[in-house]
């Protein structure tokens, strides 16, 4: 049967049954179980903004709109059965532009969970995450002992770099991405030495840094964050740092967001490291010199749509002398996912190449050289869209230009 066909059908089932289409002929079990927002959900009134919204639609089995459809219709075997939710980037451009104020977002994350917790179609690499990050306390699999490697080829490590444990003010939360994946090791490496530049009193975690949860989290599995939670929190606490901050968008959305339901962290300061330096930069010594490239800016999802920082990273840009900053059409909460989010990747690894690539052509029709991120996850999704797109535009980090703009400020 074709993905619209199961919900006609039980519609003309309703309809030949002289049954009222109201909102009595909806079934709320399904919907109830699965959604704190059911009630919500029932007043959708199925316009489609959700689907036209959605950055994977094309490559699901039932579009967002179907899919609420079918819940409203209590159709729990097919909902279950579908991949649908098991693409969703959780980038949330359906819920911000939802006219009933939907949790659309939620929604598909609240169904993983049950789909989780009842055994329901769940892909295997979301099994193998949930035993990873168990076991080994990241995401890539590595031996948590390794966290530093991303440091390894600095030429100079800075203090709050090396393993011996020390006080600070500030913790550099550095992330899975950042400190396993090498495409991006050039992001915590860019940071820490700005940091240690502008002479900041900070440190890394190192091994005792855990992975934030959220990748859990997206994958519907937000109940085993309690253990980790618990032991980031209580690592910053024990450098006596009162402001913890982020490279990565996921790792500063979840200690903002998902932390606070578990512990009471509020003495602990929470920024994304653009918003920490854009405070920072102008009024210190430090010199920037001209970086001459023609730069673009892609907002991820987590850090823009989902937190609310549109113009930290943009001010730093601007900052440095000789760049040529150019917006991509689709910006700020209106900007389309790089396919890296919501563990994608791990379910179908060609579907986040695809919005990835999509994305790189929006960037290229900007005539920049450079697409600038603030988000590991980010960079190296479209530095593997721009590759297999055959896409002539490189992607990089704000730290990286900032960091590169720097350097140059010190050779004159």
């Amino acid at each position: 049967m074709k993905p619209l066909g199961i919900v006609a059908k039980r519609l003309r089932e309703i309809l030949m049954g002289s049954e009222a289409l109201d909102a009595t002929t909806f079934d709320p079990s399904l919907a109830e179980r699965v959604t704190p927002d059911w009630d919500k959900l029932f007043s959708c009134m199925q316009c489609g903004t959700c689907t036209s919204s959605c950055p994977t639609a094309y490559a699901m089995d039932y579009s967002p709109r179907q899919l609420w459809q079918m819940l409203r219709l209590g159709l729990e075997e097919a909902v279950f059965n579908s991949q649908t939710f098991w693409l969703c980037t959780a980038c949330k451009s359906c819920q911000v532009r939802c006219p009933r104020g939907i949790s659309l977002t939620d929604t598909m994350i609240a169904l993983k969970a049950y789909a989780t917790q009842h055994g329901s179609n769940v892909p295997t690499g979301m099994q193998m995450l949930e035993e990873t990050v168990a076991t080994k306390h990241n995401i890539s699999g590595d031996e948590n002992m390794t966290r530093r490697i991303w440091s390894e080829n600095l030429p100079h490590k800075p203090m709050g770099v090396r393993p011996r444990r020390r006080q600070a003010d500030v913790v550099y939360f550095i992330g899975c991405v950042g400190s396993f994946y090498p495409r991006v090791y050039g992001i915590p490496q860019a940071a820490v030495q700005i940091l240690e530049r502008a002479e900041v009193n900070f440190t890394v975690l190192g091994e005792d840094e855990w992975c934030c949860g959220y990748p859990l989290y997206v994958a519907g599995m937000g109940d085993r964050l309690l253990e980790l939670v618990r032991h980031n929190v209580r690592q910053v606490r024990r450098v006596g740092a009162r402001r913890v901050i982020f490279s990565c968008p996921s790792c500063y959305y979840a200690w903002s967001h998902l932390y606070p339901e578990v512990v009471d962290a509020s003495d602990i300061q929470l920024q994304h490291v653009t918003e920490y330096l854009v405070g920072m930069l102008p009024s210190g010594n430090l010199k920037l010199g001209p970086v001459e490239e023609v730069v673009t800016y892609h907002d991820p999802c987590d850090l823009g749509r989902k937190s609310g920082v549109f113009d930290a990273p943009r001010e730093l840009l601007n900052l440095i002398p000789g760049l040529t900053f150019k917006e991509v059409v689709a910006n700020r909460e209106n900007a389309l996912c790089c396919g890296g989010g919501g563990d994608v990747e791990i379910s179908d690894a060609s579907v986040s190449q695809a919005v990835a690539g999509r994305r790189m052509r929006q960037i290229e029709a900007t005539g920049a050289r450079y697409v600038a991120s603030a988000c590991q996850q980010c960079k190296r999704t479209l530095q593997e869209g721009a590759r297999r797109h055959k896409i002539r535009v490189r992607a990089v980090d704000v730290v990286e230009l900032l960091w590169q703009s720097m350097q140059a400020g010190a050779d004159e």
